[in-house]
């Protein structure tokens, strides 16, 4: 088994310092950090977000694993910045006004993040012009907003509202998820792209990136 093959493996079963020695090993030994964030960290997340989808394994596992992808990345991250692998893009991720629920949110993000993907988190109860301040701020790309309840449903529109008053709709893909949420919501409110799982927005979000 290659090293690489081995860090992904590693990180499926959530065995963060074990995955901090072999990415310092894979650098010493001159594998390209862009290889092993690819071929290992990436593909490892790959791994698990699949696996998830099928019900293979669940949010303790997704979570421990995305662990141990922060702590490869951590080692990472200086020879990715000196070798000039940039992430593939920048996404905000929040919860919207009213809701203060953030479990989803995060695992989405975690996931997001596997796909080599900056994120910033406004975290919860966010309201539209902290969204609209933060596009303009850190020209991201890519809006995930998260609503548990389906008196918060509505939030995610009028975020979409305040990017269209704002000037700013044409920049940015906006994808929409949470328990309440549906296909049928997110076509209604001119999202473009619904989510129903992380895996999925973290799919998702990798081919807006790569259009």
């Amino acid at each position: 088994m290659s090293i690489l093959n081995e860090i992904s493996e590693k990180l499926q079963r959530g065995r963060a310092k074990e995955v901090s020695v072999l990415v310092e090993q894979a650098l010493a030994e001159n594998y390209s950090p862009a290889d092993i964030l690819n071929q290992g960290l990436i593909a490892g997340m790959n791994e698990v977000g699949e696996k998830f989808r099928r019900n293979e394994v669940f949010v303790p596992e997704v979570l421990v694993a995305a662990r141990a992808m922060n702590a490869g990345l951590k080692i990472l991250r200086p020879a990715l910045i000196s070798s000039g692998v940039k992430p593939l893009g920048k996404a905000i991720i929040c919860t919207v006004k009213g809701d203060m629920h953030d479990i989803g949110k995060n695992l989405v993000k975690m996931m997001i993040e596997g796909q080599g993907i900056e994120c910033i988190d406004l975290g919860v109860d966010v309201g539209p012009e902290q969204v609209v301040c933060a596009v303009r701020e850190t020209g991201a790309k890519l809006v995930c907003l998260s609503a548990l309840l389906t008196t918060t449903m509505t939030g995610q529109k009028e975020i979409i509202d305040a990017l269209v008053a704002a000037g700013l709709r044409d920049r940015v893909k906006v994808m929409v998820g949470g328990a309440p949420i549906t296909q049928q919501f997110a076509d209604e409110i001119g999202a473009d792209c619904y989510a129903p799982d992380a895996a999925s927005a973290a799919i998702a979000a990798r081919a807006f990136f790569e259009e």
